[in-house]
């Protein structure tokens, strides 16, 4: 296996998927930097950066409640932009885990996945 640069994973810490994501590179003794919606919210570039390597439609996580909670008007009028925006007032809409892996993007958990990515 090659090792990676740099890993980094983005999230919530209590998110049950990103606990199993924790687990597996721990684990196989994948060193990373995790990043805490909860702590620290992603700046404008940084998110630009997914909204670049990540289809806006994976990108947003359209199944939880904070979609879920947002008006209709701001759900139809979702863009790159409002993206931004919409990200750096509530993180936890981005799909989780997001883990970048020497620039390159995935998002959520299987463990088969990250055999792939890591070489597992």
């Amino acid at each position: 296996m090659t090792t990676p640069k740099q890993v980094k994973i983005y999230g919530i810490k209590s998110c049950d998927t990103m606990k199993k994501a924790f687990t597996w590179l721990d684990d196989n003794d994948i060193a990373y930097v995790f990043h805490d919606f909860k702590k620290e919210t992603p700046d404008a570039p940084t998110i630009q950066n997914w909204i670049e390597h990540l289809p806006l439609d994976s990108l947003i996580n359209k199944r939880g409640t904070t979609w879920r909670k947002l008006d209709d008007e701001t759900k139809q009028s979702l863009d790159d932009k409002v993206a931004v925006s919409l990200i750096q007032t509530n993180a936890s809409i981005v799909k989780r885990p997001l883990l970048e892996v020497d620039g390159q993007f995935h998002l959520g958990f299987k463990a088969d996945q990250y055999g792939t990515i890591f070489n597992q």
